[in-house]
């Protein structure tokens, strides 16, 4: 049995030719990966760049709109994006030349500048908060949000669905088992109690919800409107409101996190759902792939956290230190890059572009599956969807983590790879962006089919899903 119905010995098989085929093409990337072991830690610069499905990390050579090259001059089409850090294409144009006029007037002076102040006028104007803060990434945003929450409720509970993201703040790396809060799996160097202070419960599920609030001790609910990292997760109808209602009735704040969830439309879920977050998070597109993240806070909000400035500097003398952030925080390429991005490439045409396409995806996506006989799912959230092996969408984070068939995924990944598509890591979502076309999306649908010919057609891949 198999989850996807596929079986192990015909992916193992399938996988050994895609190796051998990556390998025999890409002689310059694996030069580069044995001479960065030299240096580097695994041989990448980040750790995550180990994780792809490749024998071994492919190196860039060069990024432009919805494509590009590595150093051995094969051209791929991305849908990828960075994982969202590029959601409006590689190196745009108008923050290129944003760039480029920024390196010549000063990248960082921690003072501002009318950027930040017209910046400040498109977020409120874009997602309807009034008052916002610059950090460096969504991580950043998220841990200071939560200080905020505590700081202001005077509460330390930090409540999160399970199989969140929310970057690498360590109170999110809790997971649910069997109604427990446990420590997530895999935490390098972890040296206290998490479930201390963190309660984690299954997205979609008001009742559990409502129980964890009920308790009185937690200060905010964190949340991604659509769950988007253990694979895609959208929520009931009415839940998402109805995670505003018991955190207004249990006196929690509620925190949405909308960095993947952006790709919904213009304003994010937030805007397009009509939700009222107290603090609203976006990180990784929002100044076009430059370092850069804010988080917005209501009047009310804004107004609690003056008070607790007050009372923190009379305790501390006006000489303590908030905890809160970094010195390269809204630095001038960073506030000019957002000026930029939100005024002329996170436009409503460009979402006009991207919407269409990614729902032509996933229809193809599903007629893909049906004409191979496989009891796949598709997951679609604006310019973003997913497959998933499973036969309905999940409508939790555990049902979507049931769903993973990890060495069929990575096969399929390689498959494409070789043939000049790339589709984002540890599960398989894709983003469409405005340089993508209708031709791109074809051709994904097109190797896709093919890789799933190449496989079924091997004796015995086709097994009884469990």
């Amino acid at each position: 049995m198999s989850k996807s119905g596929i079986s192990e010995s015909a992916i193992a098989a399938f996988t050994a030719s895609e190796r051998a085929r990556f390998i025999e093409n890409n002689p310059t990337s694996i030069g580069l990966a044995k001479r960065a072991k030299a240096n580097l830690f695994n041989g990448v610069p980040m750790h995550w760049m180990s994780d792809w499905s490749m024998p071994s990390p492919l190196f860039v050579q060069r990024a432009k709109g919805a494509r590009f090259t590595d150093v051995d001059g094969h051209e791929y089409i991305d849908f990828c994006l960075g994982d969202t850090g590029t959601m409006f294409g590689h190196s745009p144009d108008p923050v290129a030349r944003a760039i480029a006029e920024q390196a010549n007037n000063g990248l960082t002076t921690m003072l501002p500048g009318e950027d930040a102040v017209v910046c400040g006028e498109l977020l409120a104007e874009r997602f309807g908060l009034p008052y916002w803060q610059v950090t460096a990434t969504a991580t950043d945003a998220n841990r200071y949000v939560l200080r905020w929450a505590r700081a202001i409720t005077k509460r330390n509970v930090l409540l999160v669905f399970d199989g969140c993201y929310h970057g690498t703040v360590d109170d999110v790396m809790v997971r649910c088992r069997d109604g427990k809060t446990v420590p997530r799996a895999g935490l390098v160097g972890q040296a206290y109690d998490l479930t201390q202070y963190s309660r984690s419960i299954p997205f979609n599920d008001v009742d559990a919800l409502e129980a964890a609030l009920a308790q009185g001790d937690v200060c905010a609910l964190m949340c991604e409107p659509a769950m988007t990292n253990i694979g895609m997760v959208l929520p009931d109808p009415g839940f998402m409101q109805k995670c505003r209602e018991l955190t207004l009735k249990y006196g929690s704040l509620l925190v949405i996190d909308e960095t993947h969830t952006i790709s919904t439309g213009l304003g994010g879920c937030t805007r397009q759902w009509d939700l009222k977050p107290d603090f609203f998070v976006v990180g990784k597109p929002i100044a076009g792939g430059i370092p850069c993240a804010v988080f917005g806070v209501t009047e009310q909000v804004a107004l609690a956290m003056l008070d607790v400035q007050k009372t923190v500097s009379e305790e501390s003398h006006g000489h303590g230190h908030s905890g809160m952030g970094t010195t390269l925080s809204a630095n001038s390429l960073a506030m000019r890059c957002m000026r930029v991005s939100l005024e002329e490439v996170m436009t409503e045409s460009a979402y006009q572009h991207m919407l269409p396409l990614a729902s032509g995806l996933a229809q193809g996506l599903r007629y893909l599956f049906k004409q191979h006989q496989l009891n796949w799912s598709v997951t679609e959230l604006g310019a973003r969807c997913e497959f998933q092996f499973c036969a309905t969408s999940p409508r939790t984070g555990a049902q979507a983590e049931a769903a993973f068939h990890d060495s069929l995924q990575m096969a399929l990944h390689l498959y494409l790879i070789n043939r000049g598509i790339l589709i984002t890591p540890f599960h398989n979502m894709t983003l469409c962006c405005p340089q993508t076309s209708h031709a791109d999306v074809d051709r994904l649908i097109g190797e896709l089919d093919n890789a799933l010919t190449t496989l079924l057609a091997i004796p015995g891949a086709r097994v009884i899903a469990s």
